[in-house]
């Protein structure tokens, strides 16, 4: 359940006014049309020649409402028993960057490195999808998931869906699909505002798409206290809810059934460096307390980030328990333990693959918390605690049970060193290790057997796109 709380009772109504004050007089900006008139049927005021809309007080109060009335029954949010957080795998990270440890080199990412990527993943996890892991920089920017699209289908024994930016991308990736017999093979990713109050035209209609196609719609915030939203907690919270809560009415105005959803990722700016970030004490707060008022005001749980995205710029033990660090204080404030990260670094824009497999040995540490206790008298081990008695002669150690159960019940990780930093050699020691596996796994990757005929007559949908897209 919640632990910890930080606003007051008194202190929701008032924020609650305020952020329906600003909707009503500032409104948001907004470069789809098909949202607009929506909005406008919807009752809102419509500025057609700024591409502005005001929300009357009326709608919000009646979307609040009936937000309301659809999570009674889970305002609360308890968590009964702890979900085991997911691992770290190779999934849509899209990273700017890649980072290899193993030559200490920053690249853009590149096709040669994506491939690489793809090895990896296929082998780390198979029974699961690889995914558009890393932006291509070496190709032209509005066929790049394309591209991806067609290294995933090559590589992957089960390539996940590529991340679609713009809404010209989405069907040219359905096409490829189909190829595949794989329906809707395309992913939108965040939906995400240009902050403050800024729909802009690629982001809003990729929107239109999500909404009308049912799926879950709502905002992925990264407000940026004192930047593009007031410095103060409640300033942060009636802004960002505000952005959030518009997202919502338009989601309802062109689908009244569709599922609302979210999450926030609030940042603070470091005054001394200009350097913004997801992850430092006060940028935690912020985000707390806007998942805290909206549950409180709405009933709705929007979802605190993630362990990843930390201020990491170095792969190591450091990097993996600041991320680590912050999902730990994220399940305190909100019940529910996220992953402790993807392998990224600098905020998401670096992806480093041995960061990603100490990651993912922590994370099946912190798995132990959400698994089931078996209670019988095999376990109970009576005969065991009678033998060894206070255990001046015997020790458990000694005992066929402890021999073979202890790796099913202890965490025994394969790479990492788990008993505890030790200076700088621990670092160097453990990611060294890391980079063999690297290697070891990208070397016993197996490419898929896929039918040719398959792949090109994909390879004819990406040079018809590169036609056609503008």
């Amino acid at each position: 359940m919640f632990q910890y709380n930080i606003l007051r009772d008194s202190d929701i109504e008032q924020i609650g006014e305020s952020v329906f004050k600003v909707l009503e007089k500032v409104g948001v900006l907004c470069q789809n049309r098909e949202i607009l008139k929506a909005l406008e049927e919807a009752g809102a005021r419509v500025d057609y020649s700024n591409e502005t809309v005001f929300f009357t007080k009326r709608m919000c109060a009646e979307l609040l409402e009936q937000i309301r009335k659809e999570n009674q029954s889970s305002a609360d949010n308890v968590a009964r028993k702890f979900e085991k957080p997911p691992l770290a795998d190779l999934g849509t990270q899209v990273a700017q960057f890649v980072y290899d440890y193993g030559n200490k080199q920053r690249r853009s990412g590149n096709i040669k490195d994506f491939i690489d990527l793809i090895k990896l993943g296929d082998t780390l996890h198979p029974e699961t999808s690889v995914g558009h892991s890393l932006l291509l920089t070496d190709v032209a920017p509005m066929i790049e998931p394309l591209e991806a699209g067609m290294l995933l289908a090559e590589y992957a024994h089960i390539p996940a869906p590529a991340f679609a930016w713009n809404v010209q991308q989405a069907d040219y990736l359905v096409e490829m699909g189909e190829i595949l017999g794989l329906s809707d093979w395309f992913t939108w990713g965040a939906v995400c505002f240009s902050h403050p109050f800024r729909f802009d035209k690629d982001v809003a209609d990729r929107f239109v798409r999500i909404v009308r196609s049912g799926q879950s719609a709502g905002l992925t915030a990264m407000p940026v206290a004192g930047v593009t939203t007031p410095v103060t907690v409640a300033g942060f919270v009636t802004v960002a809810t505000a952005e959030i809560f518009a997202t919502w009415l338009s989601a309802r105005a062109l689908n009244p059934n569709v599922p609302l959803g979210g999450s926030i990722w609030g940042g603070t700016m470091d005054m001394k460096t200009g350097e913004v970030s997801y992850s430092s004490f006060d940028a935690m707060f912020y985000s707390f307390a806007l998942s805290e008022f909206i549950r409180k005001w709405s009933g709705k749980f929007i979802q605190v980030g993630g362990g990843e995205y930390s201020d990491a710029k170095y792969p190591g033990y450091y990097a993996a328990m600041e991320k680590a660090y912050k999902a730990m204080t994220i399940t305190s404030f909100t019940g529910v333990h996220p992953s402790i990260g993807q392998g990224m670094l600098e905020s998401g824009k670096t992806l480093c693959p041995v960061q990603l497999l100490l990651e993912r040995e922590l994370g099946i540490g912190v798995q132990f918390f959400g698994r089931d206790v078996d209670v019988s008298d095999e376990t109970i081990s009576l005969e065991d605690i009678l033998d060894v008695g206070i255990g001046f002669d015997k020790s458990y150690l000694n005992t066929d049970k402890t021999l073979y159960q202890f790796s099913e019940n202890l965490w025994c990780p394969q790479l990492m060193d788990r008993s505890g930093w030790n200076g700088e050699e621990t670092d160097e020691a453990v990611l060294q290790k890391m980079q063999i596996k690297v290697h070891e796994l990208i070397a016993s990757y197996k490419k898929p057997e896929i039918d040719p005929d398959k792949l090109t007559k994909m390879r004819k949908v990406v040079e018809r796109a590169k036609k056609e897209i503008k």
